[in-house]
């Protein structure tokens, strides 16, 4: 939907994710399908670029790369009857909990970060510039003590 006018862009979408504004496109992930690619504003049409091993939330740029978060879908009825289910079945692939980095040029996955143990979903991607040594932290872990702290009034 376009904020400014409220006119409808884009119809007939399979649970869109991640709008984003991108080099002049309107880049989205169809969690329902598992599809990544962006809308022709003229026409309102999905144009799909590359199809994701799983349930896909979250994107990210840089450059001509896209970073995509995938997760496998949860055991729940929201997740029973999608395309996705139907594609990852017919491809014979099971779906994965995944970063994939995208070539916007050719639509190629040249990368895939598989995440495995604990973490099944992933719900945004952010790119982060110039950092050397990311980090995650869980919420009941000793370390959060040291490492966030509020600001000080």
């Amino acid at each position: 939907m376009d904020v400014a006018s409220g006119e409808t862009v884009a119809r007939g979408l399979s649970m869109p994710h991640s709008p984003r504004l991108h080099r002049h496109r309107l880049w989205l992930v169809q969690s329902g399908t598992g599809e990544f690619g962006h809308v022709d504003l003229a026409s309102g049409r999905f144009e799909p670029v590359c199809f994701l091993q799983g349930f896909a939330r979250g994107v990210g740029f840089l450059g001509d790369y896209a970073v995509v978060g995938v997760s496998r879908p949860r055991e729940s009825r929201t997740f029973v009857g999608l395309a996705l289910n139907e594609r990852l079945a017919r491809e014979g692939v099971r779906p994965l909990c995944h970063l994939a980095v995208i070539n916007l040029v050719t639509g190629d996955v040249e990368h895939r970060l598989t995440i495995e143990g604990v973490v099944e979903e992933l719900y945004d991607v952010a790119v982060l510039i110039g950092v050397i040594r990311p980090s995650a932290l869980g919420f009941r872990s000793e370390e959060i003590r040291f490492m966030v702290r509020p600001a000080a009034r």
